[in-house]
């Protein structure tokens, strides 16, 4: 069972986080806060696998909050949550460890892949926020577009060819471990895989080699969503 946090200074918003996660037989909303200190506070308390945060809430936001759960519990994983216009947060929150990013506005189907995905150690970025991250670093125009795509193309052309495999499946959201069986591997053979990419890339965690596999165009399709 999946253990959740979900937090949000929206009532409403907590409340059909909640609804779309109940739907999920493995999935188990175990707190909420209103916001990000208590969300923190909760994370202490319960430990549960994955805290969903809104990316702006008062007082603490959800990327201060994602921090400090990174930093005093982190085997939760953190997904939050956007609205478009917040880009910049988005950028933010990346540096500071969150894993997944969905738009509140997504398909109820996407927030339970995300959650999924990062308690199984994989990151997962919506095809929509993917999108607008990579389109946000390059918004001076389609030339910086076309320059930015041409050096993550390069970046990844540093790799050998098992890594570039192992960077397109982890940009489609998937764990060491699924990785591994697509390709037919040990999982610790991928994991020493994305210890180099990580490297070689010059990137913190998962979620910023993703945003790299989705400039370069070589994010491979996602595998369907397991049965709730």
């Amino acid at each position: 069972m999946i253990r959740v946090l979900i937090a949000d200074d929206e009532p409403m918003i907590r409340a059909g986080v909640r609804a779309v996660l109940s739907t999920a037989a493995d999935i188990d909303v175990v707190a909420e806060a209103a916001d990000g200190h208590d969300a923190v506070e909760r994370v202490r308390l319960h430990r549960p696998a994955v805290a969903v945060l809104d990316i702006r809430m008062p007082g603490m936001s959800g990327i201060e909050a994602a921090a400090s759960i990174r930093a005093a519990v982190p085997e939760t994983g953190v997904v939050m949550l956007t609205t478009f216009g917040e880009d910049d947060y988005i950028l933010q929150a990346l540096g500071g460890g969150a894993a997944g990013f969905l738009i509140k506005s997504g398909e109820p189907e996407e927030l339970i892949a995300g959650v999924r995905a990062v308690a199984d150690g994989a990151a997962y970025l919506s095809p929509t926020v993917a999108a607008r991250v990579v389109a946000h670093l390059s918004a001076t125009g389609a030339g910086a577009l076309a320059g930015r795509r041409a050096a993550a193309r390069e970046r990844v052309g540093m790799l050998t060819a098992r890594e570039r495999e192992v960077l397109a499946h982890l940009g489609s959201g998937l764990s060491n471990g699924r990785i591994a069986r697509r390709l037919h591997v040990v999982e610790g053979t991928v994991k020493a895989h994305v210890s180099s990419i990580l490297a070689r890339l010059g990137v913190e965690n998962r979620a910023a080699a993703a945003v790299v596999a989705h400039e370069a165009g070589i994010v491979v399709a996602a595998e369907p969503p397991a049965e709730s």
